[in-house]
């Protein structure tokens, strides 16, 4: 079994465990708010370990535990060493010159960076994606078979409700993010963080707006934006979460990478969650990725 399909694996026996993810299909949006009303998560603590006594805590805990057993055994979301990491920028930069795109000049302290193509299936278009993330953090990249691309790419401390997650949204086609409003950002992360369904969050806010934080290559912009939500669970209670998205759009569509935590500890994740959002790079107009798209014999390719 593969590092990429492992962590997928991982990643799913996690999703299904944790109350910050869980979801109870079935169930309408007004069922949920409802039945999960009277048991809300607040951030009237400032670590998550305060709630050490809680009934709710023990269910993290637990999943944690198992989540980290499967990962030990997969030998995932350990410190890299030295040589690979070394050998990982050898091997980005070199990647990233290939296209004649700027190399990563340094990567902080505690965190490993990424690239990957984003689309290498016939059902997508190709994006070459880019950002750092914390070195221990478990990474999960799209699946790809002869259907197509399935998936995203998505870094994480699961267990903890730590994530970092590319959206892409082909429907806007190519716009310019320097010039719009409020609610168009918000339509953007209100999309990626239903994709599990709509009756999983509730009480969205965007609380700022940063605009033309880029022109990193011929033009790009990029807005990052601040913004709150209540994750609905399935485990009978609701999680407010904070975040940080970065968005821009390059190609046919419109990309963001979305970062957020519990608001709990949202105090000790907010520069990871910035520094992750600040790396984000996107790149895909007048670069030809054909040599890197997985054609499959079926295709008649």
């Amino acid at each position: 079994m593969t590092v990429s399909r492992m962590s997928s694996v991982i990643f799913t026996v996690l999703f299904s465990l944790s109350p910050v993810c869980a979801f109870a299909p079935g169930l309408s949006r007004a069922s949920h708010t409802t039945a999960f009303r009277t048991s809300r998560l607040t951030s009237s603590s400032e670590d998550f370990d305060d709630m050490a006594h809680d009934g709710r805590r023990s269910f993290f805990v637990k999943a944690s535990a198992t989540v980290a057993s499967i990962a030990g055994l997969a030998n995932i979301g350990f410190p890299e060493s030295a040589n690979a990491f070394g050998n990982k920028i050898k091997k980005i930069n070199s990647d990233l010159g290939s296209y004649g795109l700027p190399i990563i000049e340094k990567v902080p302290d505690g965190y490993s960076p990424l690239l990957e193509l984003f689309g290498k299936g016939k059902n997508r278009s190709p994006l070459l994606v880019e950002f750092v993330h914390p070195a221990d953090w478990i990474v999960t990249l799209p699946s790809n078979d002869i259907n197509g691309e399935d998936g995203t790419i998505q870094a994480g401390e699961y267990a903890k409700g730590d994530t970092a997650t590319l959206f892409v949204n082909e429907d806007l086609g190519s716009v310019d993010v320097s010039t719009q409003n409020k609610a168009f950002f918000e339509k953007c992360i209100v999309k990626a963080i239903s994709q599990r369904g709509e009756s999983i969050y509730q009480d969205f806010k965007v609380k700022k707006v940063v605009q033309g934080t880029g022109n990193y290559l011929k033009g790009q912009q990029y807005a990052i934006i601040d913004f709150t939500y209540t994750l609905i669970t399935g485990a009978g209670f609701e999680v407010d979460r904070k975040g940080v998205a970065s968005v821009t759009s390059e190609g046919n569509g419109v990309q963001l990478l979305w970062a957020a935590s519990t608001s709990i500890r949202y105090k000790k994740t907010e520069v990871q969650l910035r520094t992750i959002t600040d790396s984000f790079r996107v790149y895909a107009n007048g670069i030809d990725f054909s040599a890197r798209r997985i054609v499959y014999a079926e295709d008649g390719l």
